[in-house]
């Protein structure tokens, strides 16, 4: 950001604490960057790339990876704010900061878009890429959004048949094998994920019940047994919190399923590491619920 401060201005408000400096030469000011939630900050680190890039590189790579898949507003869980960009080949001169990880690999016109105005991997790409480099539960949640934004399943099978023996591949494979693009947000990925771990009867996601006051979606129902899963964090990933309107209306809801005979398991961010404790909880619900009796 240009605030057209010379050196020492800059450095004074530097060391106020009223400047931020996200690149050499590009900053912003701490009042919008406090306000900012942690997705918006790390879009803006990879603008600050950007923005440093424009006289000092040649331009030839396209950004990949986990910076491609915040460019493509993808969820991530758990992922570090490293810029990461793409290049056919190793260039012999570029240096990169010590805060950006340039991968070599070769990639088409096809595989290159333009989400937010950079050069960035394809939906599809990206996907491949992040669940390469991540973990299994990470690149479940990329692979999940990814297919609900509308991402080819067809192309990113193409792409894991032809990249054997290259490392990550079996994370890759099991992602995309595994993915559901009806999980609408990171806690829902990582319910389903623990659910099939702990060989729990999987449920049904994104079920729609009628009541009284209307026609509902669960997040997972077993609708024999008339038990609902509901993942209570969706405020953490959507950048909201919820209104007392939004409140009065979910308990509302709730009230009148309950009274239908629907029996209601919430689940909260910290309920998916306890892993024991919540098998118990959904055990207890199935087995527990009227009808079963």
């Amino acid at each position: 950001m240009d605030l057209g401060f010379g050196s020492r201005s800059i450095r004074a408000l530097l060391d106020s604490g009223s400047l931020v400096r996200l690149r050499y030469g590009c900053y912003l000011r701490a009042s919008v960057w406090n306000a900012q939630s942690a997705r918006v900050r790390s879009r803006r680190l990879i603008y600050a790339h950007a923005h440093g890039t424009r006289t000092t590189s040649t331009g030839a790579f396209v950004y990949s990876h986990t910076s491609a898949a915040r460019l493509h507003s993808l969820y991530l869980w758990n992922v570090d704010d490293v810029v990461h960009i793409l290049q056919g080949v190793r260039p012999s001169s570029e240096r990169h900061g010590k805060d950006v990880q340039c991968h070599t690999r070769t990639f088409s016109d096809r595989e290159v878009t333009v989400p937010g105005g950079l050069r960035t991997t394809s939906l599809e790409r990206t996907a491949a890429d992040c669940a390469m480099m991540l973990t299994y539960r990470q690149a479940l949640i990329v692979m999940d959004h990814a297919l609900r934004l509308g991402a080819d399943r067809s192309l990113l099978q193409e792409m894991a048949d032809s990249l054997g023996g290259r490392r990550g591949i079996r994370t890759f494979r099991r992602a995309l094998a595994t993915a559901d693009p009806r999980s609408e947000s990171p806690g829902e990925t990582l319910t389903r994920e623990l659910i099939l771990r702990l060989k729990i009867r999987p449920p049904v996601p994104q079920v729609e019940v009628t009541s009284r006051v209307g026609r509902h979606r669960l997040d997972f129902a077993w609708k024999e047994e008339q038990v609902a899963l509901e993942f209570d964090g969706k405020a953490k990933y959507f950048d909201f919190q919820p209104t007392d309107e939004v409140l009065f209306q979910e308990r509302l809801r709730e009230k009148a399923l309950t009274e239908d005979g629907w029996l209601f398991v919430r689940v909260e961010w910290k309920d998916l590491f306890r892993e024991q404790e919540f098998k118990t909880r959904v055990l207890r619900a199935l087995a527990s619920h009227p009808r079963m009796r």
